[in-house]
């Protein structure tokens, strides 16, 4: 009964400690997650030191600032959580350590009594008299028997304390252990504000000079806003060219279909239509898409070829999950209508800014057919379709790929080109079929 108690009490803890596990990252979890954060840090503060010697680039050096504060604020809340983690493991440690120690007191106490008992019916006759007041043969056999479990009973009893003292002392030290890490931890925490606190000052500072300069950036912003409808233009005829194009090949296809045979018409109608699965339902489309379609997707001309439907579905269904066209780098301007940061200047972004180095080698971001290779002002830019979206790689200082090529995810599109105030900057956009705009870093993964 002792021992059913004992290993009942050792399995809520284990079971406690599992629940605590399973509510909260591991340590390895955290620790990968800190070591992220504070490299990314360091390389926006190596960026910044770089920044710093050219006064022109004030957007960039308060879109560096900013992101690290926010990094700095993430990192503390990792660190915050790792406190957290601790506090639960040393809880639990000690709600098993009180545990065991009862156990203990318990175990040596029955222990002491029996110990007791024995010594008091330690002599021979004492045992040979318990043996010989049997009633019968059977009986005396399962005295015997009783006195042979009962040695090791007492057995057990002792092997049960030296193992809770184990068990208990192991536990000690992972509760010290936990307490030292607790220490060290809490004087990170410690560093890290202090340090957020300088960050802070320095993006205040950067601020300050942006109000002082707001008329250099007011001309950097009408600059960008001239280009930004020129590509625009730029885009809107690419799209409707590509449009004419699938409308005139869709009709193509219709007029091969009407002069072929029932049957054969049939079968090319199976060969040029391969299954496709639906993003929403999971269910295969098959056949030509058109307007009458009963599928779950809208009608568009750019998905009137399994291709290009193929495409879309891809693309869409790597949502928040495709890669960043540049492999490092700081998002510079965010999508749609931005205050300027201690300013009173707006700016309308169709697409983000990403602050990198000069040549930094620009990549597709999803597989699709090159559009449109164009030049704007001292730059070059990228459309690739993707079925019925598109993404754009404005500023460029090379181009790597032709129009009509057909890319795959990575495929190298270009060198970034040097920004007007001397930074090396690409713009990044994603499309529709419509010509909308839709933010990129919702299709982007997380860095």
């Amino acid at each position: 009964m002792m021992q059913k108690g004992f290993i009942l009490i050792i399995c809520l803890l284990l079971a406690t400690s599992h629940s605590f596990s399973q509510q909260q990252p591991s340590k390895e979890e955290l620790q990968k997650q800190q070591k992220q954060l504070q490299k990314e840090i360091d390389d926006l503060n190596n960026s910044l030191v770089s920044n710093r010697q050219n006064q022109k680039q004030y957007l960039r050096q308060l879109a560096i600032v900013q992101r690290k504060v926010a990094l700095r604020e993430q990192l503390i809340s990792s660190i915050n959580k790792d406190l957290r983690r601790i506090d639960d493991e040393m809880y639990s440690k000690e709600i098993e350590i009180n545990h065991l120690k009862k156990e203990l007191d318990t175990l040596k106490q029955n222990y002491a009594k029996s110990i007791v008992f024995a010594y008091k019916n330690r002599s021979s006759y004492a045992y040979l008299n318990f043996l010989f007041s049997s009633d019968n043969f059977n009986d005396a056999l399962k005295r015997v028997a009783y006195l042979k479990s009962y040695r090791q009973y007492r057995e057990t009893e002792a092997a049960a304390i030296v193992k809770t003292q184990d068990i208990l002392q192991q536990n000690i030290t992972s509760l010290n252990s936990s307490k030292t890490e607790k220490t060290s931890t809490l004087k990170t925490q410690s560093s890290q504000l202090k340090v957020l606190e300088e960050d802070k000052k320095e993006k205040d500072q950067v601020v300050k000079q942006l109000k002082d300069q707001e008329k250099d950036i007011q001309a950097q912003l009408k600059k960008r806003e001239k280009e930004r409808q020129q590509l625009n233009k730029a885009l809107e005829a690419a799209i409707k060219r590509a449009q004419q194009e699938a409308i005139a090949k869709q009709k193509a296809l219709e007029e091969q279909r009407k002069k072929l045979p029932v049957n054969n018409a049939a079968n090319e109608t199976a060969k040029n239509n391969p299954t496709v699965k639906s993003p929403k339902t999971n269910e295969p489309l098959t056949g030509m898409v058109t307007a009458k379609d009963n599928s779950s997707r809208d009608y568009s001309v750019f998905e009137s070829t399994p291709e290009g439907r193929e495409l879309s579905i891809n693309f869409e269904n790597n949502r928040g999950r495709l890669p960043w066209p540049v492999s490092g780098g700081v998002v510079t301007d965010h999508f749609g209508k931005q205050n300027v940061t201690g300013t009173k200047l707006t700016e309308l972004n169709d697409g983000i800014f990403i602050g990198t180095q000069i040549g930094t080698t620009v990549k597709c971001v999803a597989d699709g057919e090159v559009t449109m290779i164009y030049d704007l002002n001292d730059y070059q830019g990228v459309l690739v379709q993707h079925g019925k979206y598109f993404t754009v790689y404005n500023k460029l200082s090379d181009v790597n790929v032709t129009k009509g090529q057909t890319v795959k995810a990575g495929t190298l599109i270009g060198k970034a080109a040097e920004d007007f105030d001397g930074s090396g900057k690409i713009e990044f956009r994603v499309m529709n079929e419509k010509g909308k705009f839709i933010d990129p870093e919702k299709w982007l993964k997380s860095r």
